[in-house]
């Protein structure tokens, strides 16, 4: 037991993170901060359009960017997904083995997943998504000793747009059950929880621990618009909740106490990714037995670094992310 702190599941997209103006994306017909999946055509055409816009290119998806940053914080992770046959599935591996994260990919004939990150000058984002072969995910692609020594199994509900991917994560979650290792679930966006609510409060009711989500996600699920009657709700079916506010900070919900994060003052520059660092903080912490304040605090400091910084993650742990992380075993 343990031999990882949080084994991942999620889809596998290369990131692809472009700085447009308005004006052109405008052009492209997407509405500024939306999140749009296109097919494999537009995917490519799209690439063709912002390509001397590109300024970071490299392996993503939310769930791999939460087992990154577990292994960044000094953790132990693993990754399962599907990748194509393709140059981007080969440098996805490529890159999870650098940032020491174990993957389990399943491979199939196609393409690897792509994600389009628009970054406008004011840093919202905007992000385009062709699925590629991360629909075809399957129970075959688990690693069933990997998830039983596990601390946490982490699935994102974005798995929920499949049937292959709503059955691998049931699977992966009654397995994890089965051995005593926790089910912490990430909400991910709120149109997809508006698409698979009953499912979601089904799978939360019967195999979560932890549930991380942002206002509208919680909405989406729970009808509450109110944080902390969201929170609650949320907290019902669960051990822990971690519903985040943006510069509101976050609230922390363990049986009947509410603890308040306050945010990390940031300027920020680019909103992608910081819930997925969020949720690897605070499941590092939790993994390790660490107080759930504490836990918080890390998790709110790594998410506010990152969006003072361009692209989804962190090349390295700074002063004040290494002085919360300290603060947690005091």
């Amino acid at each position: 037991m343990g031999l990882f702190d949080v084994s991942c599941l999620c889809n596998p997209l290369y990131d692809i993170q472009a700085e447009v103006s308005e004006a052109l994306l405008g052009s492209l017909g997407f509405a500024k901060g939306g999140t749009y999946l296109v097919d494999h055509g537009r995917q490519r055409e799209l690439v063709s359009q912002v390509y001397e816009h590109i300024v970071n290119a490299e392996p993503g998806g939310s769930g791999a960017n939460t087992a990154i940053g577990v292994s960044l914080l000094g953790g132990k992770a693993s990754y399962t997904g599907r990748v194509g046959n393709d140059e981007h599935g080969r440098l996805y591996r490529e890159g999870l083995s650098l940032k020491k994260v174990k993957a389990n990919l399943g491979e199939s004939e196609g393409d690897t997943g792509i994600c389009i990150v628009l970054v406008t000058p004011d840093s919202q984002r905007t992000m385009v998504t062709y699925l590629g072969c991360g629909l075809e995910l399957s129970p075959t692609d688990l690693v069933e000793d990997d998830l039983g020594r596990s601390r946490f199994v982490h699935a994102t509900a974005y798995l929920w747009d499949s049937p292959g991917q709503r059955e691998t994560v049931e699977r992966a979650a009654t397995i994890a059950k089965a051995r005593g290792v926790r089910v912490a679930l990430s909400l991910s966006e709120s149109r997809c929880v508006g698409r698979h609510a009953e499912d979601l409060r089904r799978f939360v009711a019967t195999h979560a621990s932890v549930l991380i989500a942002n206002l509208p996600e919680a909405t989406a699920l729970t009808g509450e618009t109110e944080p902390r009657s969201a929170a609650l709700a949320l907290g019902r079916d669960v051990e822990t909740v971690a519903l985040t506010l943006g510069s509101e900070g976050s609230l922390l919900v363990a049986g009947d106490v509410v603890m308040e994060v306050p945010a990390h003052p940031v300027r920020v520059v680019d909103r992608t990714g910081a819930g997925d660092m969020y949720a690897a903080a605070l499941l590092y912490g939790m993994a390790k037995g660490y107080d759930l304040g504490r836990t918080g605090r890390l998790a709110s400091v790594a998410a506010g670094k990152v969006v003072a910084n361009l692209g989804p993650r962190l090349a390295d742990l700074d002063s004040e992310i290494k002085q919360a992380r300290t603060q947690l075993a005091a």
